[in-house]
């Protein structure tokens, strides 16, 4: 069994429906997860290196060839026939395991979040719902039919309206818009976020890039631990991918605790998250085999 009792954080390799019922009531300030979108396909991602190499396969920057190598790729299946039949358990194991002052973030797109956001109201009560976040960003195609999707939903749903947490002077201040409108000393400081967040994509040639598709940028996680989770509060993320949520969790002095049962994402997770303090574990507690051995 996990004991939350020690104050190490956590990786589970296995399947969250498998751990999610074994872990105690409200033992979790703040839970975040972004679930695969059912998009129909299969999510993959190449990791590619660009070398200088006289024998290259390719011309570039003053005339020098150049060798292109891949030096990763992860993928996994984003199909569900009953999609609110699958995550709506996992969704009701998450408000158990919120505390009383606890808040649930789920990340979609505009495929499920009406479907989700019908079933969290059953779930939690219309009461609890809180707001729809709306990350804005600009990259990728550009449909010719259609107005390019450009935008994530981010449902927030509270387990005790009213009672639960929230800071919002702990939240990094944003640009105005129109800084010319306010004055001199309101431009300097910014204005706090609304439900409404501009934010890059994770950059393609970023330090933080991990090469996990799916992944979301450490910015907008930021955003979310500030606001609903105090300092040393345990941070839970039951879809957790890249393990861009444990990442911004220790950055702020949060505990988390990160569940996947994709083993590439728990190599991805390995080597961002390195080992000081964190205890890789299957489904039933057990210890995983370090890296390589």
């Amino acid at each position: 069994m996990i004991d939350l009792a020690t104050p190490r954080d956590y990786v589970v390799l296995g399947d969250n429906a498998a751990v999610l019922c074994t872990l105690p009531d409200a033992a979790f300030q703040l839970v975040y997860v972004d679930p695969p979108f059912n998009t129909g396909s299969v999510q993959r991602r190449r990791t590619l290196r660009t070398m200088r190499d006289e024998t290259g396969d390719r011309t570039g920057f003053g005339g020098h060839r150049y060798r292109t190598s891949e030096t990763g790729a992860s993928s996994f299946p984003d199909a569900f026939d009953d999609y609110v039949g699958f995550l709506g358990p996992r969704l009701a194991e998450a408000r158990r395991l919120l505390s009383d002052d606890g808040t649930l973030y789920v990340h979609l797109d505009y495929r499920e979040a009406h479907y989700v956001k019908v079933a969290l109201d059953r779930i939690f009560g219309r009461r609890s719902f809180l707001n729809e976040l709306v990350w804005a960003y600009d990259y990728g195609g550009r449909a010719r039919d259609r107005w390019p999707a450009k935008h994530d939903t981010i449902l927030v749903y509270a387990k005790c309206s009213g009672t639960h947490y929230f800071d919002r002077t702990a939240v990094d201040r944003i640009p105005y818009m129109a800084p010319g409108l306010v004055t001199r000393d309101k431009a300097a400081r910014g204005k706090l976020p609304t439900d409404v967040w501009w934010h890059t994509i994770v950059p393609t040639m970023g330090a933080e890039k991990t090469g996990y598709p799916t992944q979301k940028p450490a910015g907008v996680l930021r955003r979310i631990v500030q606001a609903s989770s105090q300092p040393g509060a345990r941070v839970l993320d039951f879809f957790a991918g890249s393990g861009t949520t444990g990442a911004v969790a220790r950055e702020l002095g949060r505990r988390f605790f990160l569940v996947d049962d994709n083993p590439h994402a728990l190599e991805v997770m390995r080597h961002r998250l390195g080992s000081d303090g964190i205890a890789y574990v299957a489904a039933d507690g057990s210890p995983l085999p370090s890296a390589g051995g």
